[in-house]
């Protein structure tokens, strides 16, 4: 399975000198609403296409000597999804150099909601966000389910995914039980088929 770049502390990443930051944040929660009636759906998994056509997290860059982590990434989402998702410190999952560019640190939050919840942020996400249809094409479900020929889960993750998102998705999943181990591992092989399938003509 993909696996995210090394971790560093969060206060030590702030130390850092000559270092851009950037947060993003996977919001969940749980459903019992089933596909079709009869495929258990279990939880809603939120990521955005963006406008560069690749899929990820919520959020943006932020400047701490201006403040928080968590207000900047507040300010980001307010922009993004057109309501306020309140983040704190204990949301707060990893920090990590981002792979593709050596002075950015990547701060990633992992927050919990109500379904209720879940559903306004995609009501206001099309109707108030400022950045909708710019920035950001439109919020989309991850679907953490398995259907015939590799459809489901194993498709989604054959996308194009922005930087280090992809594996911060599959770690954050298994992290907080949302998938099995052997579910991700599973996945992750499908997809990676399915990508060297050749496109038909």
């Amino acid at each position: 399975m993909q696996t995210s770049p090394a971790s560093i502390g969060k206060e030590e990443s702030l130390s850092l000198g000559g270092h851009r930051h950037a947060c993003h944040v996977m919001l969940h929660a749980e459903t019992k609403a089933k596909l079709f009636g009869r495929t258990p759906i279990k939880h809603i998994v939120l990521m955005q296409m963006r406008f560069d056509g690749l899929l990820g997290f919520p959020g943006g860059l932020v400047e701490p000597s201006r403040e928080t982590l968590e207000a900047g990434l507040c300010r980001e989402l307010q922009e993004e999804l057109g309501t306020a998702v309140p983040i704190t410190p204990r949301d707060h999952v990893a920090s990590c150099p981002a792979p593709s560019c050596p002075d950015l640190i990547t701060h990633f939050y992992v927050k919990k909601m109500e379904e209720s919840e879940i559903k306004e942020v995609e009501r206001a996400a099309v109707t108030m966000a400022t950045d909708h249809g710019l920035e950001v094409m439109g919020m989309v479900r991850v679907p953490l389910y398995f259907l015939k020929h590799g459809g489901g889960l194993p498709s989604f993750l054959s996308h194009s995914f922005i930087s280090s998102s992809r594996s911060q998705l599959l770690s954050a999943l298994q992290q907080f039980g949302l998938l099995s181990p052997r579910e991700l591992e599973e996945a992750v092989t499908q997809a990676d088929q399915l990508r060297q399938r050749p496109n038909p003509q």
